[in-house]
């Protein structure tokens, strides 16, 4: 935030002030701040002047130039919050309508694959983790944030404090998950790297946690060791969790919990993807009588 607060109009701190008052993350208020940037850059004269055409082909311009659907959204959620919130405007985005963003399938690794990504990963550490991303489907910066104190081996649980959308939840903790994270303890805690309460998994220095830009670096690099030629990030693994758990018939909704998702709708692309399922229905080719 330190590029945005420095020399910043009266009008530009109101909304950063707006926002930290809602508690955004710092990356959702870049992302603002950068959305009423470009508003202004088009208009050339200050952003809250602008009228419902103005807002209107701004929204064009963006299509027109080649801007994605989830960059469009993004700026349009930028500046809804700029006008209803800090200008007070909120007639003036009627016209602007977010783009229906398409729906693709998740690049998925067969276990075999997985198998062989874990064990390329270069050392102990990258290797739990990855092992625990795909074992209980955490996002990445879940994966970084937690403690040690975080697993609980008598209930069998990870506490994911402040997730996604500021929730906290439990995901599961299989017993050879815990046999790892037992040997990354021995191993860390051995060499003075993980702290009492601390980190799981420390980054260079033990106050501060492994980042997200680190461990994606990490499992790219597995990635090409183990020969998967497959467009892999640590989000692959979270995409990885659901298949097997609905291949073995556990309730869609236990699995939408599992993952934190906030709507079924999100969980269900993974009945797409579950192999063993589609092998399970009888295509109605084969019920035809013979000719």
């Amino acid at each position: 935030m330190d590029t945005i607060t420095s020399a910043v109009t009266p009008l530009r701190q109101r909304m950063l002030e707006d926002m930290r008052m809602r508690k955004f993350e710092p990356r959702t208020q870049e992302a603002y701040v950068r959305a009423v940037r470009k508003l202004a850059a088009y208009l050339h004269r200050p952003p809250d002047t602008a009228t419902v055409d103005e807002l209107r082909d701004f929204q064009l311009h963006l299509v027109d130039s080649g801007t994605s659907p989830i960059t469009l959204n993004a700026t349009l959620s930028g500046l809804r919050f700029f006008f209803d919130v800090t200008v007070g405007r909120q007639e003036v985005m009627v016209r602007m309508q977010p783009v229906k963003l398409p729906r693709s399938l998740p690049v998925m690794l067969s276990p075999q694959e997985v198998s062989r990504l874990i064990a390329a990963a270069s050392n102990v550490k990258h290797q739990v983790a990855l092992s625990l991303a795909y074992g209980t489907g955490l996002r990445a910066s879940e994966v970084v944030h937690l403690k040690v104190t975080d697993v609980d081996s008598q209930r069998m649980t990870l506490r994911v404090e402040q997730g996604k959308g500021r929730k906290d939840r439990y995901a599961m903790l299989s017993p050879v998950l815990l046999q790892r994270l037992r040997t990354w303890w021995r191993i860390a805690h051995a060499q003075g790297r993980m702290l009492p309460g601390g980190w799981l998994f420390p980054g260079m220095n033990p106050t501060d946690p492994l980042t997200t830009r680190q461990l994606n670096r990490a499992i790219h690099d597995a990635a090409d060791a183990a020969g998967i030629h497959k467009r892999v990030s640590m989000h692959t693994l979270r995409h990885c969790f659901a298949p097997p758990l609905l291949e073995s018939k556990v309730d869609i909704r236990v699995i939408q919990v599992l993952l934190g998702h906030k709507r079924l709708e999100t969980t269900t692309v993974y009945t797409h993807v579950a192999n063993d399922l589609l092998h399970e229905v009888l295509s109605p080719l084969e019920t035809l009588p013979p000719s």
